[in-house]
């Protein structure tokens, strides 16, 4: 396996930036779908049943859970044919870049149904967040732990804050230092989350691109240091 260079607290903020961006777009401009935590769309499927809701409407949110679960065999499959572990993140990157693009040219493509293009982008999008969790799973060193759900990332800084506060600032190091890391991922997961609501409702679904961008610049900086890192071996 070719690993690329990478620093580790920049591609968990990026990655957990990027989930929570696309997370709360698609909850903003995309009927009320979460992409990267797609257990929540049960929530809202079994909502809005209750409350009366179109039936096609809400049954649709089931889909994402079949899109998601091939989206993880397609990035098992992707991890199996390349050596190089990011290119699962590129694969992402760019399908978060062509939802973005399609989404911009939507209102100028006639006869397209909108309601049903919008599905198709979020459901789309459902696949980059699925591509994702395969890599956070087959490559867990690469972060610092999930950048997609944050319940667990929670749950470990608020063990390892209880530990500081009763031990004190002289407790264990290995707190201190895991608690700076759920805070990194939790942290970047929240600017995602913010940034995504403001960009989704002023941008609608073409807010998607910019995580998508994001993502491709951080492969090809990864490719130049490989390059950059080979030639300095040859010279040497």
């Amino acid at each position: 396996m070719i690993a690329q260079r990478h620093n580790i607290n920049r591609i968990t903020f990026l990655l957990a930036w990027v989930a929570g961006f696309c997370d709360t777009a698609t909850f903003v401009a995309g009927d009320s779908i979460f992409s990267a935590h797609v257990t929540g769309n049960f929530i809202v499927f079994a909502a809005q049943i209750v409350a009366g809701a179109d039936g096609g409407e809400s049954w649709i949110k089931l889909l994402t859970f079949p899109v998601f679960v091939v989206a993880v065999m397609t990035g098992g499959w992707l991890a199996e044919k390349t050596p190089r572990n990011y290119k699962i993140l590129l694969a992402e990157g760019i399908i978060l870049v062509v939802c973005g693009v399609v989404a911009i040219l939507l209102p100028f493509l006639e006869g397209m149904e909108e309601t049903i293009s919008v599905y198709l982008i979020v459901m789309t999008t459902v696949f980059g967040m699925g591509l994702q969790n395969a890599f956070g799973k087959l490559f867990a060193k690469e972060t610092h732990g999930p950048t997609t759900m944050m319940t667990g990332n929670v749950t470990q800084a608020s063990l390892d804050l209880g530990s500081l506060v009763r031990k004190g600032n002289t407790g264990e190091v290995p707190a201190l230092a895991s608690f700076r890391k759920q805070s990194i991922t939790i942290g970047g997961f929240l600017a995602g989350c913010v940034t995504g609501a403001i960009l989704a409702r002023w941008l609608g679904l073409s807010a998607i691109i910019i995580p998508g961008v994001a993502i491709v610049i951080c492969y090809l900086q990864g490719e130049t240091a490989i390059f950059k890192s080979a030639g300095d071996a040859a010279e040497t």
